[in-house]
């Protein structure tokens, strides 16, 4: 009878153990909380550290608390994290290292980091693409185009409140373009671990 126990007892603590280590190795969630509704998305932390590292920590110092998707175009992509709803740009970090060679591609429902022309000049912004843009991938080290945009997660659910942004009206709010004539507010961004 101990010995059963015993033998029950240890092949519970492997599986605790077992279960332990998947989710460490599990990619982290995040859930972008906004006025239109929740996406969720993965993080892809092996494929682009150093985009999911910058994320996460604008994420947690509350960076993106009532920003806006300031920037939709709904055959090509929604971007936000970096105005707020008057159109004044947030203060931010150091900008990061362009990850965009990780083997992602831009395809529909992915989210990367927006930039300057400058390939390492992404801060806050982040967008998700509205339908497949290959032309965005990195290609190359030659110039600003060829070094494409890095993917850094997937959205998991909430794809239909990114296609009800896509599809909201927009203006132009100089030297801005394509604006929500309503703001589409950026309410939180929340980090769940893997």
């Amino acid at each position: 009878m101990k010995k059963t126990f015993l033998l029950m007892a240890l092949t519970l603590l492997a599986t605790a153990s077992t279960t332990q280590n998947l989710l460490a190795e599990g990619n982290p969630s995040a859930i972008i909380h906004t006025s239109m509704g929740d996406i969720q998305i993965e993080l892809f932390a092996e494929e682009a550290p150093i985009s999911v590292k910058n994320f996460i920590n604008y994420a947690e110092s509350g960076a993106y608390d009532g920003t806006i998707f300031h920037r939709v175009i709904s055959h090509f992509m929604i971007q936000g994290g970096g105005f707020t709803p008057d159109m004044v740009k947030k203060p931010t970090g150091e900008p990061i290292r362009n990850e965009a060679n990780n083997g992602l591609s831009n395809a529909r429902g992915t989210i990367a980091m927006a930039r300057t022309n400058d390939p390492h000049s992404a801060t806050t912004q982040f967008f998700i693409n509205t339908q497949d843009n290959i032309a965005l991938n990195y290609t190359g080290e030659e110039n600003s185009r060829t070094w494409g945009y890095a993917v850094f997660g997937k959205v998991t659910s909430g794809m239909d409140v990114v296609d009800a942004i896509r599809f909201v009206e927009t203006t132009t709010v100089p030297p801005y373009s394509d604006v929500p004539v309503e703001p589409v507010i950026i309410e939180s961004v929340e980090i769940i671990d893997g």
